[in-house]
């Protein structure tokens, strides 16, 4: 069908319904062999209906991966309140900050073993990157959770707790030491891992990046 120039925005319980069963049939099918027939028999909606919310094939695909992002950010927001947003930057500041590193890299980490949807979206994302521009585009930008987290170890480095000179540089290898080895370990959800393994691989990113963070004043001489 041709592109319309004009999109419903329709019912939000059936525009999620798309969406979810654009996603499964995406990872399931890839996007070249996914067809609008499927998705549509899948979310319980005419083709037709499908075409009138999102136009064309190629949009719905975006959209899939923009809403299902969209749709987690309300959680992550939740779990940084929950633990960076703890460390008010008193004493025991170094005791608390690492806790709460901890803490909070130990739900980041496990949030793609423990959720299917995250785990496909991943999946999706990595394999059709090569096809879509704007999503190619955001492997250089700087997303939602970088900055938010940047923002918390700025707020951590004015308390006195972090000697960072660019936050969002220090939140990209936050992520990587608290996540990398547990998306590693696991194939991006593929394959089940131990919470005892997964605890202990972020405390060991998390002690790292404390001590190449670490206040001046606080380093061994001479480093």
């Amino acid at each position: 069908m041709p592109r319309q120039t004009t999109l419903r925005q329709g019912s939000p319980e059936k525009r999620a319904a798309i969406v979810a069963a654009a996603l499964r049939i995406f990872v399931r099918e890839g996007y070249a062999r996914a067809s609008v027939d499927a998705i549509a028999a899948d979310a319980k909606v005419s083709k037709r209906t499908i075409y009138d919310y999102f136009g064309d094939k190629e949009r719905l695909f975006l959209a899939a991966v923009e809403e299902t992002e969209a749709a987690q950010e309300e959680g992550f927001h939740a779990l940084l309140g929950q633990t960076l947003d703890t460390v008010d930057g008193t004493a025991p500041g170094a005791v608390e900050l690492e806790a709460a590193l901890t803490a909070f890299g130990r739900e980041f980490a496990t949030a793609i073993l423990r959720s299917p949807v995250r785990a496909a979206l991943v999946r999706l994302i990595s394999a059709e990157a090569g096809h879509f521009p704007a999503l190619r585009r955001r492997a250089g930008s700087v997303g939602p959770a970088q900055q938010a987290i940047a923002e918390r170890l700025a707020r951590f480095a004015e308390a006195g707790l972090l000697d960072i000179a660019d936050p969002v540089e220090a939140a990209e290898y936050f992520g990587l030491l608290v996540t990398g080895r547990v998306n590693n370990r696991s194939l991006f959800g593929a394959v089940e891992v131990d919470d005892a393994v997964i605890d202990e691989l972020v405390s060991g990113g998390v002690r790292f990046f404390l001590r190449a963070y670490a206040p001046r004043s606080a380093r061994p001489s001479g480093s």
